[in-house]
């Protein structure tokens, strides 16, 4: 595991957790420098997607790991936790665990999407090799990458960076990440006092996304963007700055006289 602290020092807490075949670095690359204006940062790579040998395990043994380190350097408090897509995972299971407390658990455009065993194999097996195969040739790594471009709106050296994180980690690590997030599923009408749940709600994503939200937890603050699956991260400026905003507004955050805007 590798946790990189970034950001001002004495500032609100706010951790960010990337989604599935990524790591920080690529995941959060447009808005880091942006965030790091306002909040001490906290940026999670997971065992198997950190540069080491390590072989990614669980979700659970993984979440152990994430709360044992904000217990020994934050008291077990954080004011906030932004989960990218199967990140979300890891906010939701920070949350209801209660090993760790989280006054803000933020999903970015999280699926939630849980299945039993057999599902989960049959999916893990169709779209594992997707992910991990896309730079084996060079005409199906820039087929892929004009479906990102296309999809998310971005440009080509985002692109050419999403790409290359596909098929830089190991098959297997990525396998257990998919595998064990369909198979860790959250409890229904999920509430917990002194913490408020958000959802960057990509509304393009569909209706039924939503209805997941409300459905596992009480009250959710959901935030409604047009765009597609986390487009905010990749897509550019026009997507990046009303996420950018909405977050300050769900953490809390009060700028000072003379802070800079967002880009």
């Amino acid at each position: 595991m590798q946790f990189v602290e970034k950001g001002i020092e004495n500032e609100k807490t706010l951790m960010l957790l990337p989604g599935t075949c990524c790591n920080w670095e690529t995941n959060f690359m447009r808005v880091i420098p942006e965030l790091e204006k306002k909040y001490h940062l906290i940026c999670v790579n997971y065992d198997g997607f950190d540069g080491s040998d390590a072989i990614f395990p669980d979700i659970l043994t993984v979440t152990e790991k994430i709360e044992a380190y904000i217990r020994e350097n934050f008291g077990g408090r954080l004011d906030g936790a932004l989960g990218s897509s199967l990140g979300g995972t890891f906010v939701g299971q920070l949350i209801t665990r209660g090993n760790v407390h989280i006054d803000h658990g933020i999903f970015g455009s999280s699926d939630l999407d849980q299945s039993g065993k057999v599902s989960a194999k049959l999916q893990s097996l169709l779209v594992v090799p997707l992910l991990t195969g896309v730079t084996k040739s060079t005409a199906k790594k820039n087929k892929t990458k004009e479906k990102l471009k296309k999809f998310f709106d971005m440009d080509d050296v985002s692109a050419e960076t999403f790409v290359e994180c596909f098929s830089k980690f190991s098959p297997e690590s990525v396998k257990n990440e998919y595998y064990t997030d369909l198979l860790t599923h959250l409890h229904e009408d999920t509430y917990v006092e002194g913490t408020k749940v958000h959802f960057i709600y990509a509304n393009k994503m569909g209706k039924r996304y939503k209805k997941r939200y409300l459905k596992y937890f009480r009250n959710p603050d959901i935030r409604e963007f047009d765009m597609q699956h986390e487009q905010w991260l990749f897509g550019g400026e026009k997507y990046a700055i009303p996420v950018l905003e909405s977050i300050d507004d769900m953490m809390g955050y009060r700028p000072g006289k003379n802070e800079q805007n967002y880009f």
